[in-house]
């Protein structure tokens, strides 16, 4: 089954292509950085007009990557929700009229799903039960995954998350938008600062001494993508799940909700 994925969740356009026989074809990104620097955050109705103009040529670009046309594709994922209403509803209704064009399946797929099943893209990917750590700019959850769509919320943090903290704190220093990776940089350069404490490949040597996998997705997966939302997108189609002829948003979804496949 070959699906087109779409993410506009936010302030970035992605669109990709997943083969369940092949593995993941194409990916594109766009990101919105510049648009909303001068407003120190993501303004909604900037956002939405940009998805607007940025999708269909990133679709176009991303099956011409794949060597596909509209014809080849068996289904079309789109970021249902979590996220900015506005925003949601242009990737849902490109997402679903697309579909519907096609006479193929459409299926709205959770934004944290995505990022949950992410590590999964890559080779060593882990496979259920396991434990996975989502750390995005609006959530910090840990998450038990008992299997695909059977989630359990094991912790999170009360007030912001890890990225709105860093986001926050920049914005007051006074640092260039966005300010996470600025804090995070100048954080390294800290006098009591451990470097090794912040990077991957020293959780890996943790993992290893109490005998246990740890997985990454590589770092372009890792940011809102489409690969990961085609990825998700693809399983539940395969599983035989469907969406009605309808253009549904939910900025709010509580993950749990989801059923297993």
């Amino acid at each position: 089954m070959i699906v087109l994925g779409i993410e506009t969740s936010c302030d970035e356009t992605g669109v990709a292509v997943y083969d369940t026989a092949r593995g993941l074809r194409s990916h594109t990104l766009y990101s919105q950085i510049r648009l909303h620097a001068d407003y120190g955050g993501v303004v909604p109705e900037l956002a939405s007009r940009d998805h607007v103009r940025k999708l269909v040529p990133l679709a176009r670009e991303c099956l011409a990557q794949a060597g596909l046309g509209l014809s080849d594709l068996d289904g079309v994922a789109y970021t249902a929700g979590p996220g900015l209403v506005g925003a949601l509803l242009v990737g849902a209704a490109f997402g679903r009229a697309l579909a519907f064009a096609l006479e193929v399946p459409a299926i709205g797929v959770h934004h944290m799903e995505g990022h949950l099943l992410a590590p999964l893209l890559e080779e060593n990917a882990p496979q259920p039960p396991f434990v996975a750590l989502l750390v995005s700019g609006g959530h910090s959850q840990l998450v038990d995954v008992r299997g695909i769509g059977d989630y359990a919320l094991l912790g999170e943090t009360l007030d912001d998350a890890a990225g709105e903290a860093f986001d926050k704190t920049a914005k007051l220093m006074g640092l260039p938008y966005p300010g996470g990776p600025h804090l995070a940089k100048l954080a390294q350069q800290g006098l009591d600062m451990d470097v090794r404490a912040t990077q991957p490949q020293r959780l890996a040597e943790l993992a290893e001494r109490r005998r246990v996998q740890v997985c990454f997705p590589r770092l372009e997966f890792c940011t809102d993508n489409g690969a990961m939302i085609a990825f998700a997108g693809a399983l539940r189609l395969a599983a035989g799940e469907r969406e009605p002829a309808a253009i549904r948003a939910r900025p709010r979804w509580d993950m749990a909700q989801l059923a297993p496949i």
